[in-house]
């Protein structure tokens, strides 16, 4: 079947790239990656009402996090790989539909196992898209418009973290949590509709230009930009998976809702910024965003009594993380080349075992040291992560110019 779409894909050429950005396409791609971060974090809010619904603990419950996150870990990198020479827009279709499916699985489900299955394909689904949404919008805009045709495509992270949990939690309380997942099956396939109006195609890979994944992994910068990955996100999830903990010692036990409202504002203007100057400045912004962190997580260390400068310190770590995701796919997709999306796919699981890493490692610190060492352990982490960004000149993060 690959090798039929990748004959395919060689005698159909490639649609003509506008000069402007195409909107329509790249919210398109927005929309997808809106349905894939809400798909898999609803869960977080909804917690007491799915523990309920299933007759299942509200640990137990959990899991439905865990095992999404375990799908997408596990099919990033081999199904990018698998399917690197199909058609752009009939493979983004298929993980858009995975959506509709396994979210109305979960709606319908009675059966606590069956709704694990689930999960766990619709993590499978986030994988691929994952792997394939920044090589998709860098396909559409000529040179001088990749960086920020990928802060457009990129937005639906933060809206989803901002808007969608919050708006999607309130309507599990008034409606049901069965309803929310129907909702998203519903967007879903609206999305489906939109796709197909709207987004143009391209082949995959040709066969006789894929290189082996070893091959890319070594690829000059692509390490440097895992290493990156991995420490800044470790640090923010961390973070941002036991803020609650960490604003208790501080005395803003009933502030948790205004410390991420503050998180997700800034984080909205952090993703404008870096699209209005990534295609001139991304090394530069890489090194801004993870020193402003560090500087944030030193005020949230000795700030501790102070409630303004925290929310200072919040409002500076939404500011820096915003534009994190479109900052590190497209450095490397600039390092991945012609395997973009393979790359991509390898970030993408780099990703994913930061966010794992975030709950393991914070859970070691609260139960060992408590949460005031927090902010010291994510400075630590992010003055790993400057130093490699630093010295990763020539390849990975590139001197402008």
């Amino acid at each position: 079947m690959n090798s039929g779409l990748a004959s395919s894909s060689q005698q159909v050429s490639s649609p003509a790239v506008s000069e402007r950005l195409p909107w329509t396409g790249l919210l398109a791609l927005a929309m997808a990656g809106f349905i894939c971060i809400l798909t898999e974090t609803i869960p977080a809010g909804l917690l007491l009402q799915i523990s309920t619904g299933l007759g299942v603990t509200e640990a137990m419950a959990g899991q439905l996090v865990t095992l999404y996150a375990l799908g997408s870990l596990l099919a990033a990198i081999p199904l990018t790989a698998a399917t690197r020479g199909w058609r752009r827009r009939p493979l983004l279709l298929a993980c858009i539909l995975g959506f509709l499916v396994f979210n109305t699985v979960t709606t319908f489900s009675s059966s606590y196992l069956l709704t694990l299955v689930a999960r766990f394909f619709a993590g499978i689904s986030a994988g691929v898209l994952w792997g394939m949404v920044a090589g998709y919008a860098r396909r559409m805009v000529p040179e001088q418009l990749k960086g920020r045709a990928m802060a457009v495509a990129m937005t639906g992270t933060p809206l989803a973290l901002a808007l969608g949990v919050p708006v999607g939690t309130w309507i599990g309380d008034l409606a049901g949590w069965r309803n929310v997942f129907g909702i998203l099956s519903l967007l879903a396939l609206l999305l489906t509709v939109w796709v197909l109006w709207k987004l143009p195609d391209y082949p995959g890979e040709a066969a006789d230009k894929r290189l082996p994944l070893h091959r890319i992994f070594t690829a000059p910068g692509v390490r440097p930009i895992l290493f990156v990955v991995l420490a800044w996100v470790l640090a923010h999830n961390i973070l941002y998976t036991y803020i609650a903990p960490y604003l208790t010692q501080a005395g803003l036990t009933g502030q948790v809702d205004l410390v991420l409202l503050i998180f997700g504002i800034t984080a909205l203007l952090g993703i404008w910024m870096t699209g209005i100057w990534i295609d001139r400045h991304l090394r530069l912004l890489v090194l801004i965003s993870v020193a402003a962190f560090a500087l944030a997580s030193v005020l949230l260390g000795i700030g501790t009594s102070q409630p303004l400068v925290i929310y200072l310190a919040v409002g500076v770590w939404g500011l820096t993380f915003g534009g994190a995701a479109t900052l590190l796919q497209t450095a490397i997709a600039v390092a991945g080349g012609k395997s973009a999306d393979v790359a991509q796919s390898m970030l993408v699981t780099a990703w994913n075992l930061a966010i794992g890493g975030g709950g393991v490692v914070g859970g070691i610190l609260l139960e060992t040291t408590g949460v005031v060492t927090f902010p010291w352990a994510l400075f630590v982490l992010l003055v790993l992560a400057f130093l490699i960004a630093w010295r990763s000149r020539t390849h990975g993060f590139p001197s402008e110019g």
